[in-house]
């Protein structure tokens, strides 16, 4: 499938209906969805088992089915983002499991994991978790962090290694009282990286 093709059919996943500020609940764009999920099956990481830590209505999920993906599960804390994820699964016609789970209790691996983890704006490493729960359970992960955030990432997930990088940008749609614009633009950097014992 056309990278254009996967973000029109992304484009329909509907996003939460009552996000939460503490979660930095933030819906990953249609676009961006697409791109990151292009390259990762270009990349063959899209084969086998692909998790979707802190999954929130399922687009990372999602994609990675409409793509091929073996086996699809979703982890979010939220049951009513959940319920959305079950619906846009289905409305896309994709089987993806999505599980109800706090981050710590995971124990599931996976050959690959894709996330948009909360940012920190909110809370500062709120990230961490994401990054320490994906390298225990996965020799692949893309994850989407704010921009200047690679000397961090490289230092925290020591011995593993950031093979790819790349800026984006990550409209957020007025959502929250404090925004004062209808789409502020963020760039965002996305990372690809590999476990120490799989670096490839």
């Amino acid at each position: 499938m056309k990278q254009r093709k996967l973000e029109m059919l992304l484009q329909k996943v509907e996003g939460f209906e009552r996000p939460d500020i503490t979660l930095e609940q933030y819906p990953t764009p249609a676009t961006l969805a697409a791109e990151i999920l292009h390259f990762a099956y270009m990349q063959g990481d899209l084969e086998g088992t692909v998790i979707d830590l802190g999954c929130g209505t399922g687009m990372l999920a999602i994609g990675a089915k409409l793509l091929g993906a073996e086996e699809v599960i979703g982890y979010d804390i939220d049951p009513g983002a959940l319920m959305i994820a079950c619906r846009n699964a289905e409305k896309l016609g994709v089987e993806v499991e999505f599980v109800c789970s706090p981050i710590d209790s995971i124990d599931k691996h996976a050959d690959t994991i894709l996330m948009n983890p909360p940012f920190g704006a909110q809370c500062k490493g709120n990230d961490r978790p994401f990054l320490k729960k994906a390298l225990e359970i996965a020799g692949t992960i893309y994850s989407i962090h704010n921009c200047g955030s690679r000397s961090f990432i490289e230092k925290y997930i020591r011995p593993a290694i950031v093979t790819d990088t790349y800026s984006a940008n990550f409209p957020i749609k007025r959502t929250f009282k404090f925004h004062k614009k209808d789409v502020e633009q963020i760039e965002v950097e996305v990372y690809r990286i590999k476990s120490g014992s799989h670096s490839n």
